[in-house]
């Protein structure tokens, strides 16, 4: 009698293995990795993601949108994300095809750190376009005077502070400051890295974070960031003078994405777009995914992550200092992520 009930017990805690091993089999995990820009609304999304999807973890690194797209490229994650999208000549070497998707968009703002803490400092397009030249070094220029009347500006000098990494960020700024400043485009042009002036002014820090905790701790620093670092480290950041002459703050993005029709591949960029209450550094920023991606489990599990991100994602975008995607675009990117199988 003992024995059977001493047999009764292991069968059972066998069978209980057997469960939580399958229970443990069943549960599905995401891995990605790319920029850093949207990365407080994605690491967000996919906490919640993986609450309300119990069989789906989401794992998901920020380290700048070059390294994600080369780990996509050696299929080391499932997905990546990139501010940049994806070069053409990137998207040749996946035999599995590519499929590009805007889940959300940004704004790149200057955050600077000065002495006082002067708010509202407008900036024209020729002064901060010549800032990241390396031409403008102080910042008591009569030009940044002129634009500030009545501000107490020091005689410091200005501590550029620029990317490390391979970043779509930079591409996206480097692109703006190209389209409104000739020179720039001449000497530095465009891309996830350029080579910056190299003076002791110019300082490199990884990612966004890495770049608003340079200035936070910097006197006279200037930065390029994201929109929503800036408000979540509280930096002071400044107007930007647009194409119409306007300074203007960022938050009125989701005027200018309306404006711009998405193409059958999914990339559209506004360089400088029109408006006058248009933020001049606004840019779309994208997942990438494999078309066949030879597991049925793995792509729908991307699917349903992509729904959410356009359905409950979009209602925590604006909060965070994203722009939420227009309802054309929902639409569009909803019927291309049908192309993930």
């Amino acid at each position: 009698m003992k024995r059977l009930m001493i047999s009764a017990a292991l069968a059972a805690g066998l069978t209980l293995c057997a469960t939580s091993s399958a229970l443990a089999q069943e549960k599905l995990r995401l891995t990605g990795s790319g920029a850093s820009f949207p990365a407080p609304l994605y690491l967000t999304w996919f906490k919640d993601y993986s609450k309300k999807n119990t069989a789906v973890t989401v794992d998901y690194q920020s380290k700048g949108s070059g390294a994600g797209v080369q780990d996509f490229l050696n299929k080391t994650v499932d997905f990546a994300a990139s501010d940049s999208a994806m070069k053409k000549e990137d998207i040749a070497k996946v035999a599995e095809g590519v499929q590009l998707l805007p889940m959300t968009a940004g704004e790149i703002v200057l955050a600077y750190n000065l002495p006082g803490k002067p708010k509202d400092l407008k900036l024209p397009r020729d002064v901060y376009s010549n800032i990241f030249l390396g031409k403008i070094t102080k910042w008591n220029d009569p030009k940044i005077v002129a634009a500030n009347p009545g501000v107490a500006l020091p005689d410091l000098p200005i501590t550029v502070v620029r990317r490390a990494d391979s970043s779509g960020t930079t591409a996206v700024f480097t692109m703006h400051l190209s389209a409104i400043n000739p020179e720039f485009k001449k000497t530095l042009g465009e891309g996830n890295t350029v080579n910056w002036p190299a003076t002791d002014k110019f300082v490199a820090s990884p990612k966004n974070d890495g770049v608003t905790a340079t200035v936070r701790q910097t006197p006279g620093a200037i930065g390029y960031i994201e929109y929503s670092f800036a408000k979540l480290a509280k930096v002071d950041f400044a107007l930007l003078q647009n194409k119409a002459g306007q300074y203007v703050s960022p938050g009125n993005g989701g005027e200018t994405l309306a404006s711009v029709k998405l193409p059958e591949d999914m990339v559209a960029w506004l360089s400088d777009p029109d408006g006058a209450k248009s933020y001049p550094v606004t840019s779309y920023t994208w997942m990438i995914f494999r078309k066949n991606n030879g597991d049925a489990n793995k792509a729908k599990a991307m699917r349903d992550m992509i729904e959410y991100g356009l359905t409950d994602g979009q209602k925590m975008a604006a909060a965070m200092g994203y722009i939420p995607l227009p309802q054309v675009v929902v639409e569009q990117v909803r019927k291309a992520a049908a192309n993930i199988k």
